[in-house]
């Protein structure tokens, strides 16, 4: 049970974007790092579980966590989750401290996982809670596509640079598949009252802006060589531009009321984000 909640999918495609953000400071031929790139690994993995776990702990009691709960179950699993959850933080601190006294801990990359703590509190906690704000999936948008491999090419590089702009329109990918995936539980969201982007606004604006932000970071990749990139370099995340149109044809099927096919559906927008992130890493990192 634990195990998916943690969404082990989140956990794949952080890695992946970690990898991403490792290949670029390699491709700027910054001398790989292996401590710093194990350990910084196991805190984002650390980080997304506990940005996945903590919002169960605050989950509305209308929301089961378990079928056919019982309330001492409840008790006891939400008692689970903010532990593990607290001592997931509290291994990503010491592994950063670790790195910091052994300087490998730059300032940029403290920045990152000081935006990464916020994220996951802000995403979460009572106080603000932005998961109940229809803000989620972009949260967690920024988290695995942004901070990521931000984090990871500063904790390699031990400096930020303008390639990082890639992961602007990766997060607006990630975001489009978040929101993709919000459409098959669209109708158990409204009846739970669970404040999604979609049951927020409506999947009468959703599906246009949908489409926009796909074809938003795909002109935003076309606008690389404004970042002293070739598009003969990053050409293969093109391929992918099919799927996304495919993506958005089939959600402006289901908004005019064809049957939906939420596998193919939800496959093809993780794919895309997924393949995307994919050939930017094996780019970066064969070049």
């Amino acid at each position: 049970m634990l195990l998916r909640l943690a969404r082990p999918l989140h956990l794949l495609l952080a890695a992946l974007t970690y990898v991403f953000g490792a290949g670029i400071a390699d491709y700027l031929g910054k001398p790989f790092a292996a401590n710093p790139f194990w350990l910084g690994l196991a805190m984002i993995l650390l980080a997304q579980a506990a940005m996945n776990l903590l919002p169960e702990v605050f989950r509305l009691d209308v929301e089961p966590l378990l079928e056919n709960e019982t309330r001492a179950q409840r008790r006891s699993l939400r008692s689970a989750v903010l532990y593990i959850s607290g001592a997931f933080l509290a291994a990503l601190t010491l592994i950063a401290f670790f790195l910091y006294n052994k300087s490998q801990f730059p300032l940029a990359s403290f920045f990152f996982l000081l935006l990464s703590l916020f994220v996951i509190l802000a995403h979460a906690l009572p106080l603000l809670r932005l998961a109940n704000r229809g803000l989620g999936e972009f949260l967690l948008a920024v988290q695995i596509a942004y901070i990521v491999p931000s984090f990871a090419f500063t904790l390699q590089a031990g400096e930020t640079h303008r390639f990082l702009a890639l992961a602007v329109p990766l997060t607006l990918l990630a975001f489009a598949c978040f929101i993709a995936g919000n459409f098959q539980t669209f109708a158990q969201d409204r009846k739970l009252n669970r404040a999604t982007f979609l049951t927020r606004l409506g999947w009468e604006r959703v599906v246009p802006l949908h489409h926009l932000i796909v074809l938003l970071a795909y002109l935003l990749f076309a606008m690389s060589p404004l970042l002293g990139l070739s598009l003969s370099l990053i050409w293969s995340l093109f391929l992918t531009f099919p799927f996304a149109l495919f993506q958005i044809f089939l959600l402006r099927n289901i908004s005019l009321g064809a049957k939906p096919n939420w596998v193919l559906l939800n496959a093809n927008a993780l794919a895309v984000f997924a393949l995307t992130t994919y050939f930017l890493a094996v780019t970066f990192w064969i070049r």
